[in-house]
């Protein structure tokens, strides 16, 4: 790394400023140039670059540390400016090419009107030599011969055919070269105008020293064109009790310099939100007394929730773009220097990996799939949280598709599911009856649920463990529809009925069998109740 010198306010030379560390945000950068200086007793202007002009100038900063002595940076900013390019640019004769550009639009202008004019004579003279035969036809069959003005015509029609067939290719031909040369031509235009002059900056930092010696120069700045996001691997060990998992981190960046060699690291943070909170509206609460029919009915209906947990929380906040980060800025950091091309390309940089015992768990909802899916749970220990990304998904029979990975705090469970069991086959049915007293006008609706789960693999296949089928029955909020599992009805009765309505079934199957289980669920509404 080359130490920038010192210059002073008349000295306009500027000196390179290594980039050695980079914190990548949500959806831009933020690059940190440090380097030895020199510095002499007094005031003087540092100028570093050349820099991006993509820099942001409010978040500029500087700060100098001097071995020996006081040094302080009293002012710095980005100064942009408009130069010829290093590469030999057209400069002056720029105008020519438009001029030629001009001349050969006007010289394709006039080829198209002579091609033009030159297949109209050619379809002129096609049309004399038709007629011609057709004459030479109707006047035979009269019997009146004239052979040698016949020949004498055709030779002519022919002989100024093959002249303005000779002309045309000629013509087409020159106005294809003329096509090429304007082609190539704007090619020439567009490449001078674009490299006649570019944008470069770079940063003044102006030092005040109480002595000469030497001190470590830091610039900081913010660049936009630069977003990284998460991305796993996970890998599914062949006897299924512990998994590895890779954590990544994505990183694109087109800030026009190259990373190379920084140290980098990955924040959720986001710098362009406001910090202070939102204002407060007035809201409005009416009471009125109820009227006499919605004293005598109560007003129901059937919605579907989801159900409220940390992991539904952290996949709700991936509706918002960005990275979901659980509502607390996370840091990360690569554990190497690494190179980041401005290429716009995306650059995958290994963050950590773990390997840790899992519970796998063959599960199924028959309601909203009829397959049964392989899922493993384990707890998260890497080390640091798990952001919501894309995981990839590996297992003995090889790379199998890729899924979601939700927000894991550290320590928490994570849960993971790797494909379908296609040995198995469920099936779900489902009855409903209806009955209403005469009297009270209560309403009784019983529904039953019927699931056969087979196991079709053959009589030597290892057999994945519990298969655990979950079902489930609406949950009421108001005190006038009671929701009852009938248990004494049930073949076999469910190992667990949770607060939120899920029935849970552990069902062991060996190859080739089958089992049929039978859930009944009531609902009882009262007479005022309507809607059910």
């Amino acid at each position: 790394m080359t130490a920038p010198t010192m210059e002073h306010a008349d000295d306009r030379k500027a000196d390179a400023l290594a980039i050695t560390a980079v914190t990548c945000l949500e959806d831009r950068a933020q690059v940190t140039r440090s380097g030895r200086v020199e510095l002499a007793a007094g005031v003087q202007r540092l100028r570093i670059g050349p820099v991006t002009p993509l820099a942001v100038d409010r978040s500029l900063r500087a700060e100098v540390v001097a071995d020996d002595g006081t040094a302080t940076a009293i002012d710095a900013r980005v100064v942009r400016v408009y130069t010829p390019r290093s590469v030999s640019a057209p400069g002056a004769d720029a105008h020519e090419l438009r001029r030629l550009v001009y001349d050969l639009g006007r010289r394709q202008d006039a080829l198209s009107a002579r091609e033009d004019v030159l297949r109209t004579r050619v379809a002129l003279l096609e049309q004399a030599r038709a007629d011609l035969l057709r004459d030479i036809t109707e006047q035979t069959g009269f019997g009146v011969t004239e052979p040698e003005r016949w020949s004498g015509e055709l030779d002519r029609l022919t002989d100024e055919g093959e002249r303005r067939y000779d002309e045309l290719h000629a013509t087409t031909g020159e106005r294809a070269t003329v096509v090429r040369r304007i082609r190539d031509a704007e090619a020439a235009l567009a490449t001078a105008v674009a490299e006649d002059l570019e944008l470069t900056a770079t940063v003044e930092v102006v030092v005040e020293a109480d002595r000469a010696g030497s001190a470590e120069l830091r610039v900081v700045h913010l660049v936009p064109c630069a977003l990284w996001r998460p991305a796993y691997r996970a890998t599914l060990a062949a006897d299924r009790r512990s998994i590895e998992v890779e954590s990544d981190a994505v990183v694109w960046q087109r800030t026009g310099e190259d990373w190379s060699g920084v140290a980098l690291s990955l924040s959720t943070a986001r710098p362009t939100l406001a910090a202070r909170p939102p204002s407060l509206a007035e809201d409005r609460l009416t009471l009125r007394d109820r009227t006499q029919e919605e004293k005598k009915n109560v007003e129901v209906d059937l919605r579907e929730e989801d159900i409220s947990s940390v992991g539904a929380v952290a996949q709700a906040a991936t509706e918002l773009p960005g990275v979901d980060d659980g509502g607390e800025v996370r840091v990360l950091a690569a554990p190497a220097p690494v190179h980041v091309a401005s290429d716009g390309t995306p650059h995958r940089i290994r963050l950590t990996t773990f390997t840790t015992a899992c519970e796998p768990e063959a599960a199924c909802a028959p309601e909203l799939s009829p397959y049964v899916s392989q899922v493993v749970r384990f707890p998260n220990d890497a080390g640091h949280v798990l952001l919501a990304g894309p995981v990839e998904l590996v297992r003995g029979s090889g790379y199998i598709g890729r899924g979601q990975l939700d927000f894991a705090a550290a320590g928490e469970e994570v849960r993971l599911p790797f494909g379908s069991e296609d040995d198995f086959r469920v099936v779900r049915e489902v009855t409903e009856s209806r009955t209403t007293a005469g009297l009270t006008g209560r309403t009784v609706v019983t529904r039953t649920v019927t699931l056969f789960v087979s196991h079709v693999a053959a009589p030597d296949a290892v057999a994945p463990g519990t298969v655990v089928v979950r079902e489930r029955v609406p949950v009421s909020e108001v005190s006038a529809v009671e929701v009852k599992v009938r248990r004494d009805l049930c073949d076999p009765a469910p190992e667990a009925v949770d607060d939120q309505g899920i029935v849970r079934y552990d069902v062991d199957l060996t190859p080739g069998g089958r089992r049929r289980m039978t859930l009944v669920y009531e609902l009882h509404a009262s007479g005022k109740v309507t809607g059910l």
